[in-house]
């Protein structure tokens, strides 16, 4: 079994059965959804606290989602720390400035994928709070709770993801 933590790649469907499970243990002894997008929320309410405590209190978002480090912070954490120790096991880590592909495609410019990088999580951040919740929180925990709005908005995040890389890349099926 200490070998499946050493694959550069898992089975998509082993992976969505942890997941599913995953799921159902957060549930059952936490009693909440897991998503992660409040958590990026929450941290510029701290950012903002410290700047203004007086403005970001009488904020009505920071009234109702208290800018504090919670566990949907220490998940994130704990996403960035998961993912190094898988790579570094399968010995697949390394740094990279400008993935190959974004390279092969636009140029290896350094600043120009940090402002497209920086520039995409901000439209990520900002369509998962309008969205009222991330992939994780729309497709894994409300799609688990047959919610009708969490299934269309993971449709809406399939379909709005393939036209992106089609545009980017290019639609390799037509």
């Amino acid at each position: 079994m200490i070998e499946w933590f050493t694959m550069a790649t898992w089975s998509p469907y082993i992976v969505g059965a942890g997941i599913g499970v995953l799921i159902w243990f957060t549930f059952l002894l936490s009693d909440r959804p897991l998503g992660c997008s409040t958590a990026y929320a929450k941290t510029a309410g701290m950012v903002e606290t410290g700047i203004s405590h007086e403005k970001a209190e009488s904020m009505p978002y920071y009234q109702k989602f208290t800018p504090a480090v919670d566990w949907q912070w220490i998940l994130v954490i704990g996403i960035i720390i998961g993912a190094f120790i898988s790579a570094y096991l399968s010995g697949t880590f390394s740094v990279l400035v400008v993935p190959p592909l974004f390279a092969e495609t636009f140029g290896g410019d350094a600043v120009f994928r940090g402002v497209i990088a920086l520039f995409g999580g901000i439209l990520m951040g900002i369509g998962a709070r309008w969205a009222g919740g991330c992939t994780s929180g729309h497709g894994i925990s409300g799609a688990l709770q047959l919610s009708l709005a969490s299934w269309v908005a993971a449709c809406c995040f399939f379909i709005g993801g393939i036209l992106v890389a089609g545009m980017i890349y290019g639609f390799s099926f037509i």
